[in-house]
């Protein structure tokens, strides 16, 4: 049986990876803080943790993220994101893994994170049906005082997508269901308040811890 085509590569045909890279180093070149996920992700953990970077594109998270010393793994299945990210930080472990059929041994690791981290709308962007297994996997990736840390948008303006695909309501049913409680839930990437706006950035952790 062949696996849903994800909203992403509807949207890009998986060919987006070289555009993707340029748009960041043109926001960078221009002065904006395009680490602004990677930033919040230090600010809950000390240098050494170890991040997975799931859904990575081209690893702009986990490579500002390796730089200041903590233990990185990129996972997309997008193939020219990951071809980007591999030239980018050849030393870094990068692995082509659908998000719905994420485990431990798909990439050669015998323990879970500190932290996992879904930056630029991954969530909405998996293939549809698949949100509930995506997020239960990326639970089962988690240490037991690990974070699930997720940032998508929840209206047209801040999706590349007509409407919304994913609400909070669903967003925070499928981490109940797969044993995890909100723990705190911000507005943008700098840390301010969620004030019911059209994107959000939600920190889970496993409810028994």
């Amino acid at each position: 049986m062949l696996a849903a085509m994800s909203r992403w590569a509807e949207l890009t045909g998986g060919r987006s990876g070289e555009q993707y890279a340029a748009r960041f180093a043109e926001l960078a070149e221009s002065g904006k803080d395009v680490h602004g996920e990677a930033r919040f992700c230090a600010a809950l953990r000390e240098p050494g943790a170890s991040v997975l970077d799931a859904g990575c594109g081209t690893g702009r998270v986990a490579i500002w993220l390796a730089a200041q010393g903590y233990d990185c793994v990129g996972v997309d299945i997008d193939p020219s994101m990951l071809a980007v990210a591999r030239r980018e930080a050849p030393e870094l472990p990068w692995f082509a893994v659908d998000l719905a059929e994420l485990s431990l041994d798909r990439i050669d690791r015998a323990e879970g994170f500190d932290i996992v981290v879904a930056a630029g709308n991954i969530i909405p962007l998996v293939a549809a049906g698949t949100e509930p297994a995506v997020v239960r996997n990326l639970a089962s990736m988690l240490r037991p005082d690990g974070l699930l840390i997720a940032g998508f948008g929840l209206d047209a303006a801040h999706l590349p997508l007509s409407s919304a695909s994913t609400t909070l309501a669903d967003y925070d049913r499928w981490c109940a269901a797969a044993g995890l409680r909100l723990s705190e839930r911000f507005g943008t990437w700098d840390g301010a308040p969620y004030d019911g706006g059209g994107y959000a950035v939600s920190v889970h952790q496993p409810s028994r811890h």
